[in-house]
């Protein structure tokens, strides 16, 4: 048989596994549930809390970073010690990761110690202690720490900056703690009581399926694993307003570091179907490594060596971010790239061809599909969806609304998105670096 006779078949097979139902769903005692099969035997597991306690819910600056960094600290069952001690036992690690929605608790272990992490988890929820000592012993070195870290990497502070001008309170709230503005343990306690409600709960799991996935959950969570009421979350609607903002970067104190600026526009919705294909269409991340790609963005940067400009779009329940990130080895190289950005940006809903918005559909299927099959990305996209839709949807679900999308829809979609003042931050030296008027945005 020729391969020539095998091809339509294969896509057959293809279209086949991704039309399947991703995960069901649950709800056990209150708290949504999926459990995400990988299709062929797994040895590990991975579960995934997701609390609506990201740093738009917080009621003071900082205080979302300090509570997740009491993750797995003393609770009514055990010790700080004694956690870190059986989860070592059980070959298993523990991590806790913050979004600017969502708060991430999550446990990998060996297959069938579903039970004993799960109960971890629920006791994080329900009866972590937030000792003083704990929080000046353990908490607050890890929270500095992460904080200065952040302070090092001109493309973290870009973008934290860049979310804080496009959307100043709410989504634009710091993801890191500063000492401008100091946590209580009271402050963490009482957040805490708010957000660890069930309603603000829900249980993604990998390797498992949501049947068994859903009986651990109702051993760990059924008798009230939660510890408030969660009734004062309320964040308020997004609403998008750009600015600029400029940040000396000290090139001794971190020389490895690479000066940055970001440009970005936002809209005061989820993100629409063109506006997902857009990135794909700019570019930036070529799909051959060490290739520079054709992409418009990647032939800006190819305009000087070991420069890089990358599209992006973060999007949230209610509001999106999309931009560009430019880097080079020095702000001058930053500065020659931006204008190039720039042009790009001003030129980008104006003719737009056909066989390039296809070329850029195809790349936003493929994203869309390898972002539900590696874990980190699985979480990151599965988890907020089981508390916006009810449900994971599978990777063709928006494969539709993207094959519909036209040249002229993505066009018009960029003048509309580009006619927003512009958020732009820079990272660097400051006598190099272009102002936003500057680049013509």
């Amino acid at each position: 048989m020729s391969f020539i006779s095998c091809l339509p078949r294969g896509r057959a097979v293809a279209s086949a596994a991704l039309k399947r139902a991703y995960a069901t769903v649950s709800d056990v005692s209150g708290v949504k549930v999926a459990g995400v099969e990988v299709g062929q035997p797994a040895a590990t597991t991975s579960i995934t809390v997701v609390v609506k306690a990201g740093t738009r819910y917080e009621p003071k600056p900082g205080v979302a970073h300090v509570l997740k960094s009491f993750a797995y600290k003393s609770t009514g069952n055990a010790s700080a010690l004694k956690i870190a001690r059986e989860t070592e036992l059980y070959g298993g690690t523990l991590s806790a990761a913050l979004g600017r929605e969502h708060l991430y608790l999550t446990a990998e272990f060996l297959k069938g110690d579903e039970d004993h992490f799960l109960s971890l988890l629920a006791s994080v929820l329900s009866s972590t202690h937030y000792y003083p000592h704990e929080y000046s012993e353990l908490v607050l070195p890890t929270v500095e720490a992460e904080a200065l870290s952040a302070l090092a990497s001109p493309n973290t502070t870009a973008l934290d900056i860049a979310h804080q001008l496009a959307f100043r309170r709410g989504l634009g709230n710091s993801l890191f703690a500063s000492p401008h503005s100091p946590v209580s343990v009271s402050d963490v306690k009482s957040f805490a009581q708010q957000a660890f409600a069930k309603s603000n709960i829900a249980v993604l799991g990998a390797g498992i399926s949501t049947d068994v996935l859903s009986k651990a959950v109702q051993k760990a969570f059924g008798s009230g694993s939660a510890s408030g009421s969660g009734s004062g979350l309320n964040p308020g609607s997004s609403t998008y307003y750009g600015g600029e903002q400029r940040v000396p970067l000290d090139l001794h104190a971190s020389p490895v570091a690479q000066p940055t600026l970001v440009i970005a526009y936002g809209s005061s919705s989820a993100p629409s179907a063109e506006l997902k294909v857009l990135p794909h269409l700019l570019g930036g991340h070529p799909s051959i490594k060490w290739s520079p790609g054709a992409s418009p963005l990647s032939q800006a940067a190819g305009k000087v060596p070991g420069a890089s400009a990358e599209a992006f779009l973060l999007p949230y329940s209610d509001a999106s971010l999309f931009g560009v990130v430019v880097t080079a080895p020095t702000s001058a190289g930053v500065a020659t790239v931006a204008k190039e950005v720039g042009a790009v940006i001003k030129s980008a809903g104006k003719g737009v061809k056909d066989e390039e918005v296809k070329r850029a559909i195809a790349k936003a299927k493929f994203a869309e599909a390898t972002a539900l099959e590696r874990t980190a990305s699985l979480i990151a996209t599965a988890g907020p969806a089981l508390f916006q839709a009810g449900g994971i949807p599978a990777p063709d679900a928006s494969f539709a609304s993207l094959q519909k999308v036209s040249a002229s829809a993505v066009g018009k979609a960029a003048t509309d998105l580009f006619k927003a003042k512009p958020t732009v931050v820079a990272v660097g030296n400051l006598s190099e670096l272009p102002y936003a008027d500057e680049l013509g945005l």
